[in-house]
Protein backbone atom coordinates (compact mmCIF):
# COMPACT_ATOMS: atom_id res chain seq x y z
CA UNK A 1 0.00 0.00 0.00
CA UNK A 2 1.06 3.40 -0.94
CA UNK A 3 1.87 5.83 1.77
CA UNK A 4 -0.91 8.82 1.77
CA UNK A 5 0.91 12.25 1.73
CA UNK A 6 0.37 13.83 4.74
CA UNK A 7 -1.50 16.97 3.14
CA UNK A 8 -3.89 14.62 1.70
CA UNK A 9 -4.62 14.94 -2.26
CA UNK A 10 -3.35 17.72 -4.00
CA UNK A 11 -5.17 20.03 -6.63
CA UNK A 12 -2.75 21.74 -8.95
CA UNK A 13 -3.76 25.10 -10.62
CA UNK A 14 -1.67 26.40 -14.25
CA UNK A 15 -2.49 29.57 -15.50
CA UNK A 16 0.81 30.61 -17.86
CA UNK A 17 3.92 29.93 -15.80
CA UNK A 18 2.07 30.34 -12.94
CA UNK A 19 1.55 27.21 -10.65
CA UNK A 20 -0.42 27.00 -7.60
CA UNK A 21 -1.18 23.77 -5.05
CA UNK A 22 -4.13 23.62 -2.62
CA UNK A 23 -4.61 20.51 -0.27
CA UNK A 24 -6.92 18.19 0.98
CA UNK A 25 -5.68 18.76 4.43
CA UNK A 26 -6.49 21.89 5.54
CA UNK A 27 -7.55 23.17 1.91
CA UNK A 28 -4.75 25.16 2.39
CA UNK A 29 -2.13 26.56 -0.23
CA UNK A 30 1.02 24.64 -0.53
CA UNK A 31 2.66 25.88 -3.29
CA UNK A 32 3.11 29.36 -5.56
CA UNK A 33 5.33 29.64 -7.88
CA UNK A 34 5.65 32.31 -11.06
CA UNK A 35 8.32 30.85 -13.57
CA UNK A 36 10.84 29.72 -11.21
CA UNK A 37 10.08 32.11 -8.46
CA UNK A 38 8.69 30.75 -5.27
CA UNK A 39 5.92 33.32 -4.00
CA UNK A 40 5.23 31.43 -0.71
CA UNK A 41 7.59 29.55 1.75
CA UNK A 42 5.79 26.42 1.40
CA UNK A 43 6.49 22.92 2.05
CA UNK A 44 6.65 19.61 0.42
CA UNK A 45 4.09 16.94 -0.09
CA UNK A 46 5.62 14.37 1.74
CA UNK A 47 5.77 16.99 4.84
CA UNK A 48 2.92 18.51 7.61
CA UNK A 49 1.76 22.60 6.92
CA UNK A 50 4.25 23.46 10.02
CA UNK A 51 3.85 27.01 11.81
CA UNK A 52 0.03 27.13 9.74
CA UNK A 53 1.82 27.92 6.58
CA UNK A 54 -0.93 28.63 3.59
CA UNK A 55 -3.63 26.92 6.26
CA UNK A 56 -7.04 28.33 6.55
CA UNK A 57 -8.06 29.30 10.13
CA UNK A 58 -11.83 29.10 11.02
CA UNK A 59 -13.95 29.31 13.14
CA UNK A 60 -11.59 31.57 14.71
CA UNK A 61 -8.50 32.80 13.79
CA UNK A 62 -5.39 33.55 15.96
CA UNK A 63 -6.06 32.70 19.58
CA UNK A 64 -8.62 32.54 22.45
CA UNK A 65 -7.30 32.88 25.84
CA UNK A 66 -7.64 29.76 27.70
CA UNK A 67 -9.61 28.20 25.08
CA UNK A 68 -12.51 29.65 27.27
CA UNK A 69 -15.62 31.50 25.62
CA UNK A 70 -18.85 33.03 26.80
CA UNK A 71 -21.65 32.89 24.15
CA UNK A 72 -25.96 33.04 24.52
CA UNK A 73 -25.54 32.27 28.07
CA UNK A 74 -23.33 29.28 27.72
CA UNK A 75 -19.28 29.42 28.49
CA UNK A 76 -17.53 26.76 26.57
CA UNK A 77 -13.85 24.94 26.70
CA UNK A 78 -11.53 24.29 23.71
CA UNK A 79 -8.65 21.84 23.88
CA UNK A 80 -5.81 24.18 24.15
CA UNK A 81 -3.30 23.02 21.14
CA UNK A 82 -0.80 26.06 22.14
CA UNK A 83 0.15 24.58 25.47
CA UNK A 84 3.16 26.39 26.42
CA UNK A 85 0.87 29.96 26.43
CA UNK A 86 -2.44 28.26 27.44
CA UNK A 87 -4.17 29.20 24.01
CA UNK A 88 -6.83 27.32 21.57
CA UNK A 89 -4.86 28.45 18.19
CA UNK A 90 -6.30 29.10 14.58
CA UNK A 91 -9.78 26.89 14.82
CA UNK A 92 -10.63 23.51 13.77
CA UNK A 93 -10.53 23.21 10.34
CA UNK A 94 -6.98 22.97 9.42
CA UNK A 95 -6.33 19.40 9.97
CA UNK A 96 -9.53 17.92 8.32
CA UNK A 97 -10.10 16.61 4.90
CA UNK A 98 -11.56 19.05 2.88
CA UNK A 99 -13.45 18.12 -0.81
CA UNK A 100 -11.58 18.93 -3.90
CA UNK A 101 -13.52 20.03 -7.02
CA UNK A 102 -11.94 20.84 -9.62
CA UNK A 103 -13.76 21.97 -13.19
CA UNK A 104 -10.80 23.98 -14.93
CA UNK A 105 -7.05 23.78 -14.77
CA UNK A 106 -7.15 27.09 -13.03
CA UNK A 107 -9.47 26.98 -10.48
CA UNK A 108 -10.79 24.48 -7.15
CA UNK A 109 -13.56 25.02 -4.84
CA UNK A 110 -12.82 23.60 -1.45
CA UNK A 111 -15.91 22.53 0.83
CA UNK A 112 -15.75 21.33 4.35
CA UNK A 113 -18.75 21.00 6.67
CA UNK A 114 -17.57 21.29 10.59
CA UNK A 115 -19.50 19.47 12.94
CA UNK A 116 -21.05 20.28 16.38
CA UNK A 117 -18.33 19.38 18.56
CA UNK A 118 -17.24 19.93 22.44
CA UNK A 119 -16.82 23.19 23.04
CA UNK A 120 -17.81 24.64 19.79
CA UNK A 121 -21.32 23.57 19.50
CA UNK A 122 -22.49 24.63 15.91
CA UNK A 123 -22.16 23.46 12.51
CA UNK A 124 -20.78 25.69 9.89
CA UNK A 125 -20.16 24.90 6.17
CA UNK A 126 -17.85 26.46 4.73
CA UNK A 127 -16.41 26.76 0.82
CA UNK A 128 -12.90 27.81 -0.45
CA UNK A 129 -12.61 28.70 -4.03
CA UNK A 130 -9.45 29.45 -5.50
CA UNK A 131 -8.17 30.80 -8.99
CA UNK A 132 -5.32 31.41 -10.88
CA UNK A 133 -5.29 33.93 -13.41
CA UNK A 134 -3.43 36.45 -14.97
CA UNK A 135 -3.27 39.36 -12.10
CA UNK A 136 -2.34 36.37 -9.47
CA UNK A 137 -3.98 34.15 -7.38
CA UNK A 138 -7.59 35.12 -5.61
CA UNK A 139 -9.91 33.04 -3.17
CA UNK A 140 -12.87 33.43 -2.11
CA UNK A 141 -13.65 32.06 1.88
CA UNK A 142 -17.11 31.69 2.99
CA UNK A 143 -18.65 30.30 6.42
CA UNK A 144 -22.49 29.24 6.49
CA UNK A 145 -24.21 28.87 9.49
CA UNK A 146 -26.46 24.94 8.51
CA UNK A 147 -26.71 24.59 12.41
CA UNK A 148 -30.58 25.39 14.27
CA UNK A 149 -28.94 28.31 15.96
CA UNK A 150 -26.91 31.35 16.04
CA UNK A 151 -23.22 30.58 15.84
CA UNK A 152 -19.63 32.65 16.29
CA UNK A 153 -17.61 33.14 13.66
CA UNK A 154 -14.21 34.44 12.60
CA UNK A 155 -11.90 33.74 9.66
CA UNK A 156 -8.22 34.12 8.40
CA UNK A 157 -5.66 33.38 6.36
CA UNK A 158 -1.95 32.31 7.20
CA UNK A 159 0.42 32.37 3.88
CA UNK A 160 4.07 32.78 4.28
CA UNK A 161 5.63 34.65 1.56
CA UNK A 162 9.76 33.98 0.53
CA UNK A 163 11.94 36.76 1.00
CA UNK A 164 14.03 35.42 -1.41
CA UNK A 165 11.10 35.13 -3.89
CA UNK A 166 11.33 38.93 -4.38
CA UNK A 167 14.62 38.35 -5.86
CA UNK A 168 17.25 41.35 -5.89
CA UNK A 169 19.40 38.98 -3.76
CA UNK A 170 17.54 39.26 -0.68
CA UNK A 171 17.66 36.57 1.66
CA UNK A 172 16.28 37.96 5.08
CA UNK A 173 12.87 40.48 6.37
CA UNK A 174 15.10 43.46 7.03
CA UNK A 175 16.00 43.73 3.49
CA UNK A 176 12.08 43.96 2.67
CA UNK A 177 10.19 47.56 2.15
CA UNK A 178 6.66 46.86 3.74
CA UNK A 179 3.88 48.87 3.03
CA UNK A 180 0.53 48.50 5.16
CA UNK A 181 -2.03 50.93 5.00
CA UNK A 182 -3.41 50.87 8.44
CA UNK A 183 -3.83 53.61 10.80
CA UNK A 184 -4.12 51.18 13.82
CA UNK A 185 -2.10 48.14 15.58
CA UNK A 186 -3.31 45.97 18.36
CA UNK A 187 -1.52 45.84 21.62
CA UNK A 188 -0.94 42.05 23.27
CA UNK A 189 0.21 40.94 26.29
CA UNK A 190 3.00 38.08 26.73
CA UNK A 191 0.58 35.62 25.67
CA UNK A 192 -0.02 37.54 22.43
CA UNK A 193 -3.67 38.04 23.02
CA UNK A 194 -4.90 41.56 22.72
CA UNK A 195 -5.70 44.21 25.88
CA UNK A 196 -8.02 45.99 26.47
CA UNK A 197 -12.08 45.82 27.11
CA UNK A 198 -13.61 48.19 24.62
CA UNK A 199 -13.22 46.09 23.34
CA UNK A 200 -9.48 45.88 22.21
CA UNK A 201 -6.70 48.45 23.16
CA UNK A 202 -6.05 49.97 19.57
CA UNK A 203 -2.87 52.38 19.44
CA UNK A 204 -2.12 54.90 16.88
CA UNK A 205 0.55 53.22 14.57
CA UNK A 206 2.71 56.39 14.29
CA UNK A 207 3.22 56.52 18.00
CA UNK A 208 4.24 53.41 20.67
CA UNK A 209 3.95 53.19 24.59
CA UNK A 210 7.26 52.74 26.59
CA UNK A 211 9.87 50.89 25.78
CA UNK A 212 9.12 51.21 21.94
CA UNK A 213 10.37 53.41 19.30
CA UNK A 214 7.85 55.89 18.19
CA UNK A 215 6.82 55.58 14.02
CA UNK A 216 8.35 51.79 13.94
CA UNK A 217 4.99 49.87 13.19
CA UNK A 218 3.80 53.07 11.05
CA UNK A 219 4.03 51.66 7.24
CA UNK A 220 1.33 53.62 5.51
CA UNK A 221 4.54 54.71 3.05
CA UNK A 222 6.52 52.24 2.11
CA UNK A 223 9.97 51.57 4.24
CA UNK A 224 12.55 48.98 4.78
CA UNK A 225 11.56 46.00 8.00
CA UNK A 226 15.23 46.31 9.15
CA UNK A 227 15.77 44.57 12.49
CA UNK A 228 12.09 45.51 13.35
CA UNK A 229 10.15 42.31 14.78
CA UNK A 230 7.00 41.99 14.10
CA UNK A 231 4.17 39.98 15.08
CA UNK A 232 1.51 42.32 14.94
CA UNK A 233 -2.18 42.83 14.22
CA UNK A 234 -2.81 46.16 12.07
CA UNK A 235 -6.55 47.71 12.05
CA UNK A 236 -8.43 50.55 10.39
CA UNK A 237 -7.11 49.57 7.51
CA UNK A 238 -7.72 51.89 4.24
CA UNK A 239 -9.06 51.00 1.46
CA UNK A 240 -8.73 51.96 -2.28
CA UNK A 241 -11.82 53.13 -4.50
CA UNK A 242 -11.99 49.73 -5.90
CA UNK A 243 -12.76 48.06 -1.93
CA UNK A 244 -9.75 46.33 -0.97
CA UNK A 245 -6.73 46.85 0.97
CA UNK A 246 -3.00 46.64 -0.19
CA UNK A 247 -0.39 45.65 1.67
CA UNK A 248 2.93 45.64 -0.69
CA UNK A 249 6.05 43.31 -0.04
CA UNK A 250 9.12 44.84 -2.47
CA UNK A 251 12.88 44.72 -2.26
CA UNK A 252 14.68 47.86 -3.57
CA UNK A 253 16.43 46.17 -6.97
CA UNK A 254 14.24 43.09 -6.80
CA UNK A 255 10.61 42.80 -7.13
CA UNK A 256 7.12 43.24 -5.71
CA UNK A 257 3.58 41.29 -4.33
CA UNK A 258 1.16 42.70 -3.53
CA UNK A 259 -1.41 40.79 -0.85
CA UNK A 260 -5.13 42.93 -1.19
CA UNK A 261 -8.45 42.12 1.04
CA UNK A 262 -11.28 43.12 0.19
CA UNK A 263 -13.66 44.95 3.13
CA UNK A 264 -14.42 41.46 5.00
CA UNK A 265 -10.92 41.64 6.31
CA UNK A 266 -11.14 44.00 8.90
CA UNK A 267 -7.65 42.96 10.52
CA UNK A 268 -4.12 42.03 8.94
CA UNK A 269 -1.67 40.43 11.44
CA UNK A 270 2.02 40.78 9.83
CA UNK A 271 4.41 38.11 11.15
CA UNK A 272 8.69 38.39 10.47
CA UNK A 273 9.10 35.11 11.56
CA UNK A 274 11.35 35.46 14.72
CA UNK A 275 10.40 32.12 16.70
CA UNK A 276 10.93 29.95 13.58
CA UNK A 277 14.60 27.37 13.85
CA UNK A 278 17.60 29.59 12.82
CA UNK A 279 17.56 28.07 9.46
CA UNK A 280 14.50 29.92 8.65
CA UNK A 281 14.14 32.81 10.96
CA UNK A 282 13.31 36.53 9.21
CA UNK A 283 13.49 34.09 5.85
CA UNK A 284 9.58 34.49 5.02
CA UNK A 285 7.18 36.89 6.37
CA UNK A 286 3.60 35.80 6.77
CA UNK A 287 0.78 38.11 5.81
CA UNK A 288 -2.54 37.15 7.00
CA UNK A 289 -5.90 38.98 6.42
CA UNK A 290 -8.40 38.54 9.40
CA UNK A 291 -11.78 39.17 9.94
CA UNK A 292 -11.60 39.40 13.64
CA UNK A 293 -8.63 39.38 15.68
CA UNK A 294 -7.35 37.37 18.49
CA UNK A 295 -9.26 36.41 21.44
CA UNK A 296 -12.00 37.85 19.41
CA UNK A 297 -14.70 35.00 20.97
CA UNK A 298 -14.28 36.79 23.96
CA UNK A 299 -13.77 40.30 22.90
CA UNK A 300 -16.23 40.68 20.38
CA UNK A 301 -13.63 42.55 18.20
CA UNK A 302 -15.09 41.93 14.05
CA UNK A 303 -16.78 38.55 15.44
CA UNK A 304 -19.65 37.59 13.57
CA UNK A 305 -22.90 35.68 14.47
CA UNK A 306 -23.91 34.10 12.16
CA UNK A 307 -28.12 33.00 12.26
CA UNK A 308 -29.09 29.66 10.82
CA UNK A 309 -28.73 29.65 6.95
CA UNK A 310 -26.93 33.21 7.08
CA UNK A 311 -23.25 33.19 5.32
CA UNK A 312 -20.49 35.25 5.57
CA UNK A 313 -17.38 35.82 3.47
CA UNK A 314 -14.43 37.49 1.85
CA UNK A 315 -12.09 37.35 -0.75
CA UNK A 316 -8.71 38.31 -0.72
CA UNK A 317 -5.74 37.73 -3.28
CA UNK A 318 -1.68 37.80 -4.01
CA UNK A 319 -0.81 39.48 -6.97
CA UNK A 320 3.18 39.43 -7.89
CA UNK A 321 4.68 41.58 -10.00
CA UNK A 322 7.79 39.91 -10.91
CA UNK A 323 10.07 40.81 -13.70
Amino acid sequence: MQPVAPSGRQAELVHGDARVVVTEVGAGLREYQVGDRHVLDGYPPDAMASRGRGQLLAPWPNRIADGRYAFAGSTYQLALNEVELRNASHGLVRWSAWRLEQSTPDAVRASFVLRAQSGYPFTIAFTADYRLAGDGLTMTFTATNVGAGPAPVGLGVHPYFAVAGLGGGAEVADEVTLTVPAATRLLTDDRLIPTGTAPVDAHPVDGGPAGTTVGSFDFRRARPIGELVLDTCYTDLAHDPDGRARAVLAVPGGDALTVWMDEAWGYLQVFTADTLGPAQRRRSIAVEPLTCPANAFNSGAGLRTLAPAESFGGSWGISPAFG
